[in-house]
């Protein structure tokens, strides 16, 4: 059984304020053990799409930053480049985002490496020879550092139920074309009485895989990569995946696949800490967000990537949910609150990430 500690967002004093609670549980869980002094430590993040404020604060990465530098290690941010067409698709455009969010200094002590450089063609390619892939595509910079501290964000994800560690670590670090090999496996549709033709969709499909006849939006699937970029920003939900149950398994488990790989060879040296906060319904890649469909819960912290997302749902899913939010069912407490917005088993990349070793679904929650 895998230890996870959890810390509530109540205080009432500075002593238990977020940044303090961070500390705690950074030293509770043990994460002051996964790296030794001189060590490159990448800080795995979500710098967020431009347009989005759902993201991580900073001054929460600030935290995480001043704990690795205290305890010896020499961190950096990093993430690596999007496969849609957006403002973090290359290493300039994704830089200045992330300045532009509050990632840099003074706010936070550390520099910002794009872990697939330039143009997301800085890859490492390791194999790992399971169900999905022989082999992963990654940023280069995720299989240079020493060791890794992911740092997530828990949130909804229209292909895999929601996005956490699993995530931000796997499809996170994919190189461009490791996010294309993930992606492969979905293809969006279009619900036509609904397409209002406005071309959205076409202006972001970064394949042109998408055209406008007679007014509405039709998707050549031989072009289409899956990236699910026209679901996103349609503002008439008028694409969906239609029923992709076993795409929907697939990504999951390519995405258990890249942390296995990204993982591999380096056990113990990765830390996890999530926050359950703005649980908004989308990915922080879109570029807007909608409200929050539960009340913000607190953070986690743990060792094991798979307890950390199974105690994440599981808060959520414990949680009420809030009315006048894109979840209109599910609310009450106990309910599948990822299930009612995507209607997808999200638990999935949970169960193949247990059975191929990455950690274990049950586990302990340490409340402090």
């Amino acid at each position: 059984m895998a230890d996870v500690f959890f810390a509530d967002l109540r205080t009432e004093s500075e002593k238990d304020n977020v940044p303090n609670k961070i500390g705690r549980l950074f030293k509770k869980a043990g994460l002051d053990g996964t790296f030794s002094k001189g060590d490159l430590v990448g800080v795995k993040t979500h710098f967020g799409e431009r347009g989005n404020t759902a993201f991580l604060r900073p001054q929460y990465l600030a935290k995480v930053v001043d704990l690795v530098s205290a305890n010896g290690g020499r961190p950096f941010l990093t993430d690596s480049n999007t496969l849609y067409v957006g403002m973090r698709a290359n290493a300039v455009d994704h830089l200045e985002t992330a300045a532009l969010h509050g990632f840099s200094y003074p706010v936070v002590n550390a520099p910002v490496v794009i872990a697939d450089g330039l143009k997301g063609k800085d890859e490492a390619v390791i194999d790992v020879d399971l169900k999905r892939c022989r082999s992963i595509r990654v940023g280069s910079a995720a299989m240079q550092a020493d060791s890794i501290m992911c740092v997530s964000h828990m949130k909804g994800h229209m292909l895999t139920g929601f996005g956490g560690a699993m995530k931000n670590l796997g499809m996170g670090f994919g190189s461009r074309a490791g996010k294309l090999d993930m992606h492969m496996e979905v293809t969006p549709q279009v619900k036509k009485e609904k397409c209002r033709g406005c071309g959205t969709c076409v202006r972001k499909c970064p394949e042109h895989a998408i055209k406008l006849s007679k007014r509405k939006a039709m998707i050549d699937d031989e072009k289409c990569i899956g990236c699910g970029e026209c679901l996103v920003v349609c503002p008439y939900s008028a694409v969906d995946f239609g029923d992709c149950c076993m795409d929907s398994t697939a990504i999951q488990e390519k995405i258990a696949e890249y942390c296995y790989g990204i993982m591999k060879g380096r056990e113990g040296r990765f830390g996890f800490i999530t926050f359950i906060m703005d649980v908004v319904p989308y990915c922080d890649c879109a570029p807007f967000n909608d409200a929050p469909i539960v009340p913000n819960v607190g953070i986690l912290a743990s060792k094991d990537i798979v307890a950390i997302d199974q105690a994440a749902a599981d808060l959520v899913n414990g949680s009420p949910g809030l009315k006048g939010t894109k979840l209109k069912k599910g609310m009450k407490v106990g309910d599948d609150k990822f299930k009612a917005l995507f209607d997808l088993d999200w638990s999935v990349q949970l169960e193949y990430g247990e059975s191929i070793g990455l950690g274990e679904r049950r586990y302990k929650l340490t409340k402090l």
